[in-house]
């Protein structure tokens, strides 16, 4: 088939989704489909955008076709872009939807490819109702929802939530590995590199620090005595997305700076397999969330993981298997780091992490995007 991805991809960041793209793109290249991404020109205006920049410098995937040009404050651009889409007359498009502030301006470019009647439109739908609201979201989704036909979400949560909102036909997938960051390193290796002692135990929070990821309350977890004398180090990786003194303060409250190692530039690609290979353990103590591609790295280094009880975490990290699913509070999630490090805390943890990860394959999501399609 002639498919179109529409979403961020090189040589914009865009978190995870910008790498799910390409990703997903090369697997159904591999399966013989023609693929394309139209990405953006410009994402987001700069008063909108909380990290110090929208763009890489690392090299663009040579195996991909990417067009960014889409301009997400330009209505006369959205229809360009939504002619041009159309007489490419692909037989699906697959757009991502994650940010209400991006309805009108895919709304509109769907409105305009659904007029060559050939093209099918599914929705990967990361979110619904997003993490942190604004005036206008439910009008925005409203429009971006009426021109797809179908959706696709990696968590239940979304899932449900878009059943409130439309009938159209709509299924739930579990999120692929995340496996293009290249191969485990030994230990001693991952923490060479990143200047640490391998001889010390490590837990891991990574990307983007936003408040509802919670790296609060990891730090106030930290202070827990039982970790204090384990000697348990935490491993901080990504860009400040939210004030950076809020918690630069609860480091200085509880005196942490001996015990957490901060890498607060943005992560390269290249770089990410040091920080997982590093680490003993990897913490989300978010407060809210739908899905996580953190924990599909995590199982991509098959890396035992603690998670909160939110959104779509609980689905994919086992409780007491390959890992432990928690609350969001202090002293819960300093009792799951501190069970983790005793003796034998969860039997056969290695055979675990990898039967599970065996789940989460992209023959197996593009396999449900189809049959959610109907392609």
């Amino acid at each position: 088939m002639k498919i179109i991805i529409i979403g961020p991809a090189h040589p914009l960041r865009g978190g995870g989704i910008s790498t799910f793209n390409e990703r997903l793109a090369q697997a159904l290249q591999q399966q013989g489909h023609k693929v394309s991404i139209y990405s953006f020109s410009l994402q987001y205006p700069s008063f909108l955008f909380p990290g110090k920049s929208q763009f890489t410098e690392e090299a663009p995937p040579a195996d991909i076709t990417i067009h960014s040009i889409i301009n997400s404050i330009n209505p006369l651009n959205w229809i360009k872009t939504g002619n041009r889409i159309k007489k490419e007359n692909a037989d699906l498009v697959i757009v991502r939807y994650w940010l209400p502030f991006m309805g009108p301006a895919l709304g509109t470019i769907l409105r305009r490819i659904r007029k060559n009647r050939h093209t099918k439109i599914l929705c990967i739908a990361d979110n619904i109702v997003p993490h942190e609201h604004r005036p206008g979201d439910k009008a925005f989704t409203r429009y971006f929802i009426k021109p797809v036909d179908a959706f696709v979400t990696m968590s239940r949560d979304v899932l449900k939530d878009i059943t409130q909102l439309t009938d159209k036909p709509a299924h739930f997938t579990p999120h692929p590995l995340y496996d293009n960051y290249g191969e485990p390193l030994p230990k001693d290796e991952a923490c060479s590199k990143l200047g640490l002692d391998p001889a010390l135990k490590y837990i891991l929070f990574f990307g983007f620090i936003r408040k509802y990821k919670g790296l609060d309350i990891l730090l106030e977890a930290m202070n827990d005595e039982r970790l204090k004398q384990e000697h348990i180090q935490l491993i901080i990786a990504g860009e400040y997305y939210d004030d950076k003194m809020i918690y630069e303060e609860l480091l200085q409250k509880h005196n942490l700076f001996s015990r957490v190692h901060l890498f607060t530039s943005f992560i390269p690609n290249e770089e990410v397999r040091y920080y997982f290979s590093a680490a003993d353990l990897v913490v989300q103590p978010y407060r809210t969330a739908t899905q996580s591609g953190i924990t599909q790295v995590a199982y991509h280094f098959e890396k035992p993981m603690v998670v909160t009880n939110v959104g779509g975490l609980a689905e994919v990290v086992i409780d007491g298997k390959t890992g432990f699913v928690t609350q969001a509070e202090p002293k819960i999630i300093a009792d799951a780091i501190y069970r983790f490090f005793q003796p034998g805390a969860i039997p056969h943890l290695q055979h675990n992490l990898q039967e599970q990860k065996k789940l989460y394959s992209w023959d197996n999501f593009i396999k449900k995007l189809f049959e959610t399609a109907r392609v």
